[in-house]
């Protein structure tokens, strides 16, 4: 490779009336920058004020040369993102983020603003998206090979530029070193504007002759197209004429001595898609280098304060924190405020820093706004040094006709998207609740994840929905990929439902987008739904898949209550299915292993709340008496032998807990389950089913001593060669329970509970008395009555059997 040529910079000139070159620099005005960086960008701007060039290239994608000019509309808010896609496919997509202080932003707008020319010189989306599989193999094999820092290049190692010049500065922190060499400038300091962009330019001239493409092959070929596109522009505007603001690595390779000839031979044969190219909203967390953005940085709220900042950038930060943290009710004053500042100059002067840094700032508002605490600075990196910035774009920017829609939906419904997540709750009663839960399931449908159910507080009826929204800019891509199905969001939705009604395998799929179907409110693409879910009903014979599909009818039935939707249909499936789970359920309950049995269990207990949901009577007579064909079912199970001891287990307890089952036959049942005949580890897993898991089997135990003194028994009678095995199972069973009613277990076991249920007349509890004292207890009911507005007459008598002290005891 040739070597690269030192770039020519000139002193501060005047721009030229009309935009002219400044005077006595010859070639092009090459600004190598860091992407992101304000120190970057407030030297590009000085720089482009000092120099006046009639034309500006810009390190991007040239189809984006369209769009240019919406940066400056008034609605055009940083950070945003060029989107380009394959119209083929989608969801093969690239962005290039621009922040308020990223350099390339800077040379936009100032280019806007003096109506200068500005143009893209990167390679073109329609090839960089064509590489794309090719690239993630590349990439996959350098990192199977390893990365160095430093050391390599030549080899084909990737290195990073910053880290090898900060460790020849001595320095172990390539950010750290950064800020002190660029970022700490102080903005008004009189030099040469162009001098910075000399001294990188040199330095990575010699990067690049020590360490060649640095293990970045592909910068090759965008180099040569740069070339070729910096050819064109000199030759159009004037050797002189022209700026190039661009990473700063590739500055050699635009100074090298090659030919148009053999950059065009770079190029030759290079894949090519059709591609298309929007603006789209960014967010300062999608900046971010821990989100997997390559270019990303560690800080980029930090790096947007000190860009924004027109003077002393460590009070105006401080300042922010303090009123974060007073946001979050801490304790935080204007004193507290001086004494960080103090403490993070100290801090910059003992560290030999220019100024005092996010690492010095950070420590400062720990020692003193934290009372040396870090878990106040996990919410401000959070909030602060990253941020939840979202920028935002201007209606007139292309977008696929779906995003349109889904633009209109989101004002008509008054759901902004926002990068920081918030939690909404929906009254479905309310028609623009409504109409928000089913915007929501569509687009859940379609696979674009804005908005997740979750567990609200409250009401737990059908009426009400809870959401956590959070809108990420990877959301555009599966918008732009969802457009495939449909122009709107209603259209795309049942378009999807039906597709996936017809490639189903699975009935509890075709369940699941049943229940998906009523949730979206998508008449059109239920009945072909219904027709798949009726023909999968009938060939599928499997009873765990049939219990499997139950619940999501029944809780769709519920739904079509709430959403006013017709149901009939689906009624008349799920008390079929119903019927042939009653039929099926106990053979396929019989010879079962423990792993089995566990899986059945979940299935049984499905289906027992699935049946409860569904309504009596289901226009065919068929759902009045389900309910009793389904205890007879359990009480089949409790009862059969070759059942598994945690299925039997378990259907008595559904029995018990329905009022199906009598207390005396519930105690016969465990009696014959803990007897001495039975294996020790059958009867645990009997237990486990009964009284395991969060269905307060505690409790039970707690208020039926009966039961707990038949299991007390049973437990000690273990032989001590079975009890290890046993152990495991009820461990599992009793730590599910409240530390509440293990605690009052481990009482009522210490006292010793009552034989065939007796309770002996000694304290429950620790200052409880021995029994009830009714007359005591009676001895409130007036007092009950008159606040209850239903005081009943008090007889004399009833006034002279308790004595004031009893009254008021």
């Amino acid at each position: 490779m040739t070597a690269p040529t030192p770039v020519r910079t000139a002193p501060r000139a005047a721009p030229r009336d009309g935009g002219g070159p400044a005077a006595g620099r010859r070639g092009p005005l090459l600004l190598g920058v860091r992407h992101h960086g304000p120190g970057s960008a407030r030297a590009v701007r000085a720089a482009l004020d000092a120099a006046g060039p009639r034309a500006v290239l810009i390190e991007g994608p040239p189809e984006g040369d369209a769009l240019v000019a919406l940066a400056g509309d008034e609605a055009m808010r940083p950070p945003v993102a060029l989107l380009a896609h394959a119209v083929d496919d989608p969801g093969r997509a690239a962005f290039w983020p621009l922040a308020e202080f990223s350099p390339e932003w800077v040379a936009i707008r100032w280019a806007l603003a003096h109506a200068v020319p500005v143009r893209f010189i990167d390679l073109p989306a329609a090839n960089s998206l064509a590489q794309a599989a090719e690239a993630e193999g590349a990439e996959a094999e350098e990192k199977a090979d390893g990365e160095v820092e430093g050391k390599g290049g030549a080899d084909g190692l990737r290195i990073d530029p910053l880290a090898v010049l900060a460790e020849a500065a001595g320095y172990d922190d390539p950010e750290r070193w950064w800020e002190d060499v660029v970022e700490h400038r102080e903005p008004g300091r009189a030099e040469d504007p162009l001098a910075p962009f000399e001294a990188v330019a040199e330095a990575m001239g010699a990067l690049r002759e020590e360490y060649g493409t640095g293990g970045h092959q592909r910068d090759l070929v965008r180099e040569a197209h740069m070339r070729i596109q910096l050819r064109a522009a000199r030759k159009e505007f004037g050797d002189e004429a022209v700026a190039v603001v661009c990473g700063a690595w590739h500055v050699p390779a635009l100074t090298a001595k090659t030919t148009l000839a053999a950059d065009r031979a770079l190029l030759k044969g290079l894949p090519k898609v059709k591609a298309e190219l929007t603006w789209v909203p960014w967010t300062h967390r999608r900046l971010a280098r821990h989100s997997g953005y390559g270019a990303g940085i560690d800080s980029p709220g930090w790096y947007g304060h000190l860009f924004a900042a027109p003077d002393r950038p460590v009070e105006r930060w401080l300042t922010k924190v303090a009123g974060l943290l007073r946001e979050e009710d801490r304790t935080v004053s204007s004193a507290h405020v001086i004494e960080a500042v103090r403490l993070a100059e100290t801090l910059a002067a003992v560290r030999g820093r220019p100024l005092a840094g996010l690492g010095e700032t950070m420590d400062a508002v720990r020692a003193v706004m934290c009372e040396g605490s870090d878990v106040p600075l996990g919410l401000i990196r959070d909030r602060l040094v990253v941020g939840d910035v979202l920028g935002e774009v201007p209606d007139t920017a292309p977008a696929v006709p779906l995003q349109r829609d889904l633009t209109r939906l989101q004002k008509s419904l008054r759901l902004k998207p926002e990068a920081l997540e918030r939690q909404v709750d929906l009254d479905l009663r309310k028609e623009t609740d409504t109409a928000r839960s089913r915007l929501l399931h569509r687009l859940r449908l379609l696979g674009i994840g804005w908005g997740e159910p979750a567990a609200g507080r409250g009401s737990t009826g059908t009426f009400r929905e809870t959401w956590r929204l959070r809108w990420e800019p990877e959301l555009y891509v599966r918008v732009a990929e969802a457009g495939v199905w449909g122009t709107t969001v209603l259209s795309a939705a049942t378009a999807r439902a039906e597709s996936g009604a017809v490639s189903a395998t699975a009935l509890a799929e075709v369940t699941a987008l049943a229940e998906r179907c009523l949730l979206a409110d998508l008449p059109d693409a239920l009945p072909l739904v219904m027709r798949a879910l009726a023909d999968r009903a009938a060939l599928d014979t499997d009873v765990a898949h049939l219990a499997q599909a139950l619940p999501a009818l029944a809780r769709s039935l519920r739904y079509g209550d709430v959403r006013s939707t017709g149901t009939a249909a689906l009624g008349d499936v799920a008390a079929g299915l119903a019927e042939r789970i009653c039929v099926g359920l106990p053979p396929a309950c019989a010879g079962l292993d423990a792993d089995g049995a566990a899986g059945m269990r979940k299935h049984l207990d499905s289906v027992h709340t699935a049946i409860g949901l569904l309504p009596e009577n289901n226009g065919h007579g068929q759902g009045a008496g389900l309910a009793g064909r389904w205890a007879g079912v359990l009480r089949t199970l409790a009862e059969r032998d070759t059942v598994a001891g945690e299925i039997r287990g378990r259907a008595a307890r559904l029995l018990l807990d329905d009022g199906r089952l009598a207390e005396d036959d519930a105690a016969r049942f465990m009696g014959l389950a803990l007897s001495p005949g039975t294996p020790p580890i059958d009867a645990a897993a009997w237990i486990e089913g009964f009284v395991g898991g969060a269905s307060g089997g505690g409790l039970l135990l707690v208020h039926d001593e009966r039961l707990l003194g038949l299991m007390d028994r049973w437990l000690t009678g273990v032989p001590p060669g079975s009890f290890t095995d046993v152990l495991p199972l009820l461990r599992r069973t009793f730590s599910a329970y409240e530390p509440g009613v293990r605690r009052t277990l481990g009482e009522l076991v210490r006292r010793g509970p009552g034989a065939g249920g007796a309770v002996e007349e000694e304290a429950a509890a620790p200052g409880f008395g021995p029994g009830l004292d009714e007359a005591r207890a009676d001895a409130v009911l007036p007092v009950l009555h008159l606040l209850l507005g239903s005081a009943p007459e008090i007889g004399p008598a009833q006034h002279h059997d308790r004595s004031p002290t009893e009254v008021t005891e």
